[in-house]
């Protein structure tokens, strides 16, 4: 059975955003929407009776204000209001878990500066399982207009995409939109080359036709298994995270997959993601790979 759409809320705009967007995803999808807020104790010397179950309280009612304002906005959806002390990314990672995908608010600047991915937004993306969502502060619904798109980037072998490709025909086939798969492609350098490699390439026709032919049989499974979802196949010469942002303005929700790994000096979520969680106006799912 798939879990709720679990939004962090924390007051700010851009959770809010993130909150209307989390909300119009559950009645699409049919599912339940759980408000998730993280708070920490915070002693306060100027406060008189300020302890921790005062605080909790203070929580709990702002939390369910902001939850019966959903409610008034969505009368038809299955709202619930949960509020957790603890430490943010570990606990929205926590809550991911058991949630079909979690929905995050970004701050964004315009279309140069993009999303601002704080620490925590970061811990998040890379230590979730499940899709995670991040929607910008100016984020409104006309941005999911029909025509626009769900694009979603496919690479490698095409095991190496199923989970994105997964979530966006998913996602498309309950908004009616158009998947627009995009595969990047690059000249590689001479010292790549090898026999096998050469024979795959003769026998595909070149270099475009042969990841032409990669893309098509990587979304083979998916037009069989939802087949009302119009799809157009996008190959194009070029780093993936510029092809992926050359098509964004036409996009109402933006895909990409992860692999997460850990550096000495913390968790990074890819090249790729980076870029277009930083860069892309529209909304960002970043789903984990297997």
């Amino acid at each position: 059975m798939a879990g709720p759409i679990t939004a962090g809320v924390d007051g700010t705009d851009e959770s809010l955003a993130a909150l209307d967007w989390a909300a119009r995803e559950a009645l699409r999808r049919g599912l339940p929407l759980r408000l998730l807020q993280v708070w920490r104790f915070a002693p306060h010397e100027g406060l008189e009776g300020a302890d921790a179950e005062t605080q909790s309280g203070w929580v709990a009612h702002a939390l369910a204000e902001v939850a019966e304002g959903v409610r008034a906005r969505y009368p038809a959806l299955d709202v619930r209001a949960d509020a957790r002390e603890g430490e943010a990314a570990d606990t929205l990672v926590e809550a991911a878990a058991g949630s079909e995908l979690l929905v995050l608010g970004s701050r964004g600047y315009g279309p140069v500066v993009g999303f601002l991915l704080g620490s925590v937004g970061q811990r998040v993306i890379a230590g979730a399982g499940r899709p995670v969502v991040l929607v910008r502060s100016g984020d409104r619904p006309a941005g999911e207009a029909a025509g626009r798109e769900v694009v979603v980037g496919q690479q490698g072998d095409p095991d190496d995409s199923l989970d994105a490709l997964r979530f966006a025909f998913a996602t498309a086939a309950a908004r009616g939109a158009t998947v627009r798969a995009v595969r990047a492609w690059s000249l590689p350098p001479v010292f790549a080359y090898s026999p096998a490699s050469l024979k795959l390439l003769d026998e595909a026709g070149g270099l475009e036709p042969y990841e032409s032919r990669a893309l098509t049989d990587a979304l083979r499974p998916f037009r069989a298994e939802f087949p009302e979802v119009p799809v157009v196949e996008h190959v194009e010469l070029g780093s993936a995270g510029q092809v992926l942002l050359s098509v964004a303005s036409r996009a109402q929700l933006m895909v990409v997959g992860r692999r997460a790994s850990r550096t000495a000096v913390g968790a990074r979520i890819g090249s790729v993601a980076h870029g277009v969680l930083h860069h892309a106006e529209c909304p960002v799912a970043v789903v984990p790979h297997g």
